[in-house]
């Protein structure tokens, strides 16, 4: 690769990292602010028969579904590789996830992340209040002066 070309390789990633990191903190921070919004009082375990999908929230926090309609917001400490991990695992007895017991498993050669707190998410709230973030303010706009016939 020539000079000129490794520069503009450079450039373009720089400006490619910048135009993106703001945006990804903000939609990080609304789906957090969402997420807390919705869950529910503090709960010791969950029963996790089946595991729908899950979605990182931070690095110190996750959602997890066990339904479609189904979900628990935990809390794990900062757990290092969770916002980038391509899979999770949960430990579990018996068939329950439980606080200061099971952990959250981010990949090969990251130590497990302890699961600190649980909460419900409240499905139907979660919905309203991602709704409320995606509305905008509209405004119409003046009405431009008609140009003159001449």
């Amino acid at each position: 690769m020539s000079r000129k070309a490794s520069w503009i390789a450079v450039a373009l990633a720089t400006a490619l990292a910048a135009c993106s990191s703001v945006p990804y903190a903000q939609r990080m921070a609304q789906r957090q602010a969402a997420y807390a919004a919705a869950a529910g009082a503090s709960v010791r375990s969950f029963h996790y028969f089946d595991f729908y999908s899950w979605e990182p929230l931070g690095d110190s926090q996750l959602a997890v579904y066990t339904r479609p309609n189904r979900a628990w917001l935990l809390d794990v400490g900062v757990c290092p590789n969770l916002e980038y991990a391509n899979a999770i695992g949960l430990s579990s007895f018996g068939g329950e996830v439980s606080v200061n017991f099971d952990k959250v498993f981010t990949g090969r050669g990251f130590p497990p992340c302890f699961i600190s707190k649980i909460r419900p998410v409240d499905m139907a709230r979660l919905k309203l209040e991602q709704l409320a973030q995606r509305k905008i303010d509209a405004e119409s706009r003046e009405q431009a002066p008609a140009p003159a016939a001449h």
